[in-house]
């Protein structure tokens, strides 16, 4: 392994991949350190004036707030954000993708269902309409553990309860709005549960009458709609709803994993807890995964809008149609406006953690964060929780924040979540399985009952990108046929619903 490494011919620093001492050397690029620098921050190589872009990955990543002698630590002390000019080159760099033959796609494990629609777990939900039928949607979850209602359907992996903090006391003709209905909804409809029940109080202005009328779609005959007004309150709900599960528990155990072709995968993608390795190992490293996907015919979702920010013109480059591209950067000119309006900005994304771990910028996090989604055609651009109905390299537009992301992901099909981590995100999701992805190897020695997959290996020289996506691919297969991740097994997913809020509460 090289302690420093400089990740483009251009660039004007090298990261360290292992901590330096005051005085170390940088090796060939002359000199040596004039601070101590820890693992996973950066270097100058050379003198940097003030004003004068700092690069790393080829591209900027921020601007000198003060010269910069070579060996100087790089860090928010001294690289500050600033605007440029990004050539969006709509769809310049689109090149027509090497498919697999149907014939010889890679294949997985997995629930169809009636819609034709493939799921990768067998879960029943409990899903809320509104903050007020939370804790009854528990109990409900909590009788059914009691009474060990899943004792004799094994085919089962549980009984979810989809709860919330929003539906009432909102203008229902906002988009914040629309967004918490097509959460809910895609929800509902997802593969991933054999049954719902959809549970309301029966007052609120998140009416499932509402939802249905909405979306004009019949709900699945194992699916059910119940409000505690109607039911008579809280004890009799309970009762109601252990008799419905009782009615939908052999017809949710009936269903069985059959083959399926890989193309029916939808990976949600997602970093959080980043770190200076995020891009050079994890990242890069998934985005290798998802070229293969792709290629199977499968879709790929990155989201986290102020997370692709100062690396959007990578994306639209890529763009299938200047349409598609023009959509991407309306949704960055949204953001930039939403931060403004809220007093705030979006350098401000980076967190204490992303900072600790080298991260400097948003352009800097953004630049690593694009990796993950590969180097094929971006074929789409969707609104948060909106329904995917396209193929390969997507996006959708969420916050950063990654709960409240992978939410709207899963709302929009995914069955499937790839979360990379430098720091040590303990996420996890049901009804859809999550698999962690660490950036370095002594973060996943560290926390080994939470990280599924060591990516330091590319960092510690005894794996390459091109095998970790090997590696990566065929894991995601084996977690789709069944296989558990760590926050499976954990039980996390409870807590983890967290639809995006954006209009005014009354």
């Amino acid at each position: 392994m090289k302690p420093l490494i400089q990740l483009h011919p251009e660039d004007n620093l090298v990261v360290a991949l292992s901590a330096h001492e005051r005085g170390a050397s940088i090796g060939e690029f002359g000199g040596s350190t004039n601070a101590e620098i820890p693992a996973g921050h950066k270097v100058s190589t050379i003198t940097i004036g003030m004003g004068q872009p700092v690069i790393k990955y080829g591209q900027i990543i921020g601007f000198a707030s003060s010269d910069i002698k070579p060996g100087d630590h790089l860090h928010v002390h001294n690289v500050s954000m600033g605007d440029f000019d990004r050539d969006y080159a709509y769809g310049l760099a689109a090149t027509k993708t090497d498919m697999v033959a149907k014939s010889d796609q890679a294949s997985f494990q997995g629930y169809v269902r009636q819609n034709g629609k493939i799921g990768t777990r067998n879960y029943i939900g409990i899903i809320t309409s509104v903050n007020c039928s939370a804790t009854v949607a528990k109990q409900i979850t909590r009788e059914a553990e009691r009474q060990n209602l899943l004792e004799e359907h094994p085919n089962v992996d549980g009984i979810v309860p989809i709860v919330h903090g929003a539906g009432c006391c909102v203008n229902t003709e906002d988009e914040s709005f629309n967004m918490l209905q097509r959460t809910v909804w895609g929800h509902v409809g997802h593969p991933n549960f054999a049954a719902v029940l959809l549970l309301g109080l029966g007052c609120e202005t998140n009416q499932i009458s509402s939802l249905q009328s909405v979306y004009k779609q019949q709900l699945d005959p194992k699916h059910g709609t119940m409000t505690i007004q109607s039911a008579g309150g809280t004890k009799a709900t309970i009762e109601a709803a252990l008799e419905w599960l009782r009615g939908v528990l052999p017809l949710a155990n009936a269903c069985t994993r059959e083959e399926v072709c890989a193309s029916e995968l939808t990976i949600a993608l997602q970093c959080g807890g980043s770190d200076g390795y995020s891009g050079i190992s994890a990242n890069p490293g998934l985005g290798k995964a998802m070229d293969q996907i792709v290629r199977h015919g499968g879709s790929v979702i990155l989201a986290e809008t102020p997370e692709i920010y100062g690396a959007e013109h990578l994306l639209t480059r890529r763009a299938s149609y200047r349409e598609t591209g023009e959509k991407l950067i309306d949704l960055i000119r949204w953001w930039e406006d939403y931060a403004a309006r809220h007093g705030s900005e979006i350098n401000n994304n980076p967190t204490p953690g992303n900072k600790a771990g080298g991260l400097t910028t948003i352009f800097e996090k953004s630049l690593g964060a694009v990796a993950k989604a590969g180097s094929t055609n971006l074929n789409g651009v969707y609104r948060y929780a909106e329904q995917i109905d396209s193929k390969g390299l997507l996006f959708m537009d969420s916050p950063g924040y990654d709960p409240c992301s992978i939410t709207g992901e899963v709302a929009s099909g995914a069955n499937f979540i790839c979360f990379t981590t430098g720091r040590g995100s303990v996420y996890g999701n049901q009804p859809v399985p999550c698999l962690k992805l660490t950036t370095n190897t002594l973060l996943f020695d560290y926390m080994n009952d939470d990280m599924d997959i060591n990516c330091g290996t590319v960092l510690d020289g005894s794996e390459t990108l091109d095998q970790l996506g090997n590696r990566i691919f065929k894991r995601i297969l084996a977690v789709a046929s069944g296989d558990l991740t760590l926050s499976e097994q954990h039980g996390f997913g409870e807590c983890e619903f967290v639809p995006w809020q954006t209009g005014a509460q009354m």
